[in-house]
């Protein structure tokens, strides 16, 4: 199922005066806006004003897609608490606004949130669009708003953290439908164009093989930390080769480190038209964007265009139609235990334990960015103490309910368990480089191989797609399953696992689809302890 965000405002130049209201439909997943809404509807309050713009926005989202969900963000406390039912209507006018916007979509399907002016100021500018054109004596019209261009800009300016993404269709099988002609989203239905929502450096990666090998070396950690092992939880332990001879360092950083966050999709454009200039999909404010950056933006479009090409048509027998809604899993490290800032090995062969007071912290801050994002329907987490606890602290914020999947658990390290890794090479040291150098080499002791764990992973991975087609659920593990799921995901070879950097109770995602592909779309993402 989609997700929709709906912004919405209105104001009153005299309260009541000369009025207007805007609102835009976002994607959830993507960031990308769909739509947006303005009009002049002459002398009214503030508050007519502000639900009247809240009819637009629900109005459009419907038109996109009726059966989304969609979360409405306004400034407005007044509106924000009638809607949510915690207010009681007193105002006449306001009575049969309220009433209708309750019947465009089902209450099941729309949530309310307040947010401060400061975050609403897409819809606020095109509120206020709407009333200076009624100042001239005009209806607001798509084709000269700048509504977008400055939101755009402001958020460039001071980006904010992305939360992860929800179930929406992923950028490549957006990708995949505008390469192929498809339609994109319009919100009279218009024809429309699109471009696959990939984020400039990832163009480029992918676009230039040795752009690519740069993003790579940037996620590696620059300090010259002690050496860990990549699949341990480690918690933010430094780097060791990932293979013997090797100068590459493990991707597992000291605690506190550079998080990396691998995809953070950049808004797509999708053109289209608009009776009446009262409601307009987002292509008109993106082909304005295009036009005014042609000259110093060039580059950047042909390299989104190849990226596009390069997720739409990775391999032969993608088939241009949308696969639907995929199976996304949200891939969320457990919180810090009392061994993560000492940098031990710790598996699944262990002394299992708790979360600290840290790690109990994180996992609450994790549980409310999730909560204000809205997507996760399911928690599955591995049944090891650590991970049980943060999926727990995580599902009541969201009111769901925690199954325990056997095969999320972490490798088990054998007799490494609870050392440090110089403790390991100082004491098994031929045992070290092997295990280093090969994937099929167990740690001392009889624990599990690497290659053993990408088998027990992709049989959890293709249980659990099954069970969750078309759904976003929050997988609570560990470093090893997390970097697994990426490594599969990417057809990447096993010494991967030694170049990914995984945080404590940092976000991953990975994008599931009918045809068998995936999509990694975030990677140790933690904005949310920020």
């Amino acid at each position: 199922m989609r997700e929709f965000i709906v912004e919405a405002d209105g104001g009153s130049r005299g309260n009541p005066g000369p009025a207007g209201y805007g609102s835009v439909v976002i994607d959830a997943a993507t960031g990308e806006t769909l739509a947006e809404a303005a009009e002049y509807i002459g002398v009214a309050t503030n508050n007519v004003a502000e639900y009247r713009g809240l009819l637009a926005g629900l109005r459009a989202a419907r038109e996109l897609d009726p059966t989304a969900t969609v979360h409405v963000r306004m400034d407005s406390k007044l509106v924000v608490e009638q809607m949510s039912g915690r207010w009681k209507i007193k105002h006449p006018d306001m009575k049969p606004l309220a009433t209708e916007a309750a019947r465009v979509l089902p209450a099941t399907q729309v949530t309310y949130e307040w947010i401060p002016r400061e975050q609403n100021k897409h819809a606020d500018r095109l509120a206020n669009e709407a009333m200076d054109a009624g100042k001239r004596g005009e209806q607001w019209s798509a084709s000269t708003s700048t509504a977008e261009l400055a939101t755009s800009a402001a958020r460039t300016a001071a980006p904010e953290p992305s939360g992860p993404p929800g179930d929406a269709a992923a950028g490549a099988a957006r990708a995949r439908a505008a390469l192929a002609g498809g339609r994109g989203v319009a919100a009279r239905g218009a024809a429309d164009s699109a471009q696959a929502p990939v984020p400039s450096s990832t163009a480029a990666a992918l676009a230039d093989p040795s752009a690519a090998a740069a993003a790579s070396a940037s996620v590696e950690p620059s300090s010259a930390a002690a050496p860990a092992a990549a699949g341990s939880s480690l918690s933010g332990a430094a780097s060791a080769p990932a293979a013997a001879g090797s100068p590459s360092s493990v991707g597992v950083p000291a605690e506190g480190g550079p998080a990396s966050s691998a995809a953070s999709p950049a808004p797509a454009s999708s053109g289209g038209s608009s009776p009446h200039g009262t409601a307009s999909p987002h292509g008109t404010a993106s082909h304005r964007a295009a036009a005014r950056t042609e000259a110093g933006g060039v580059a950047k479009v042909q390299a989104d265009a190849r990226a596009a090409r390069a997720v739409a048509t990775p391999s032969a027998g993608w088939a241009a139609a949308d696969m639907g809604a995929p199976a996304t899993f949200v891939l969320l490290r457990h919180g810090e235990t009392p061994l993560t800032p000492q940098k031990r090995f710790s598996g699944s062969g262990g002394t299992d334990p708790s979360l600290s007071d840290v790690g109990r912290g994180q996992a609450e801050r994790v549980a409310a960015a999730l909560a204000r994002r809205g997507t996760i329907q399911d928690v599955v987490a591995s049944p090891l103490a650590r991970t049980r606890e943060t999926a727990g602290i995580v599902a009541a914020r969201l009111g769901l309910g925690v199954t325990v999947d056997d095969g999320l658990r972490e490798t088990d390290f054998g007799a490494w368990e609870g050392l440090t890794f110089g403790e390991v090479r100082e004491r098994y040291p031929d045992d070290l480089t092997r295990w280093l150098a090969d994937p099929e080499a167990e740690p001392t002791g009889g624990g599990e191989s690497f290659a053993a764990t990408a088998t027990r992973i992709a049989a959890t991975r293709d249980k659990l797609i099954a069970a969750y087609t078309g759904r976003t659920v929050l997988l609570v593990t560990h470093v090893t399953p997390i970097k697994t799921f990426v490594r599969l995901a990417l057809g990447a070879p096993p010494e991967s696992l030694f170049r990914m950097e995984l945080s404590a109770a940092s976000l991953s995602v990975v994008a599931y689809y009918a045809d068998g592909n995936a999509s990694v779309r975030l990677l140790n993402d933690t904005s949310p302890l920020r």
